[in-house]
């Protein structure tokens, strides 16, 4: 679930820094296209100014449904967004949007409330600062949503960096969620290189 990556609202976005939380965006974007993952994505007046939803997301995801909420606050709370995420057929939510503490907090806390196992994304969710972020953390986690982080969620996908997709998820991270990993990956792809 992408919950309202927008270019208006990632204006006013301060935790994490900008352009860290656009490349975890890109990233898991780039996890749930690589795993097959069904993905619904939700905007909020983006006709206005919210804006457009990041560019990143459409290009990377052209044919995931969009579900333009007129309103609601809380995803759950849009009957159509509902039925997309109940059509996907999943159990486990993975969660990210702007902000963290609305419209993350909110919808995971919503999914838990309808059975759903939720796992909330902070580095790929935002919002204005980190008394904000620390907040809707607390309060996620005492509902039972799982705290989450890129990273890790692409991991435990993974699971074995021997298994088919680990070599190109250790360079989406190096290109995307964790830059300084680049320079190390000859030394663990190249035989003999530390030699």
């Amino acid at each position: 679930m992408l919950v309202d990556h927008q270019v208006g609202l990632l204006l006013g976005v301060q935790d994490p820094e900008q352009e860290l939380l656009r490349r975890n965006v890109v990233a898991l974007t780039k996890i749930a296209k690589t795993y097959g993952l069904p993905v619904v994505i939700t905007t909020s007046a983006d006709s206005g100014p919210n804006g457009i939803l990041l560019p990143e997301i459409s290009a990377e995801l052209p044919d995931a449904p969009v579900i333009r909420r007129p309103g609601e606050i809380d995803a759950f709370d849009n009957a159509e967004f509902a039925a997309a995420v109940r059509a996907t057929g999943g159990d486990q939510l993975i969660i990210a949007g702007i902000s963290t503490d609305v419209c993350v907090s909110f919808a995971a806390q919503s999914a838990v409330a309808s059975g759903y196992q939720a796992h909330a994304v902070l580095d790929a969710s935002g919002t204005w600062n980190q008394l904000a972020t620390f907040a809707a953390a607390r309060r996620m986690e005492n509902a039972g949503v799982t705290l989450n982080n890129t990273v890790a969620v692409a991991a435990e996908l993974q699971g074995d960096w021997r298994k088919d997709g680990g070599q190109e998820l250790a360079g989406l991270f190096a290109s995307h969620a964790i830059p300084f990993y680049e320079p190390l990956i000859p030394y663990v792809t190249v035989p003999n290189q530390c030699a």
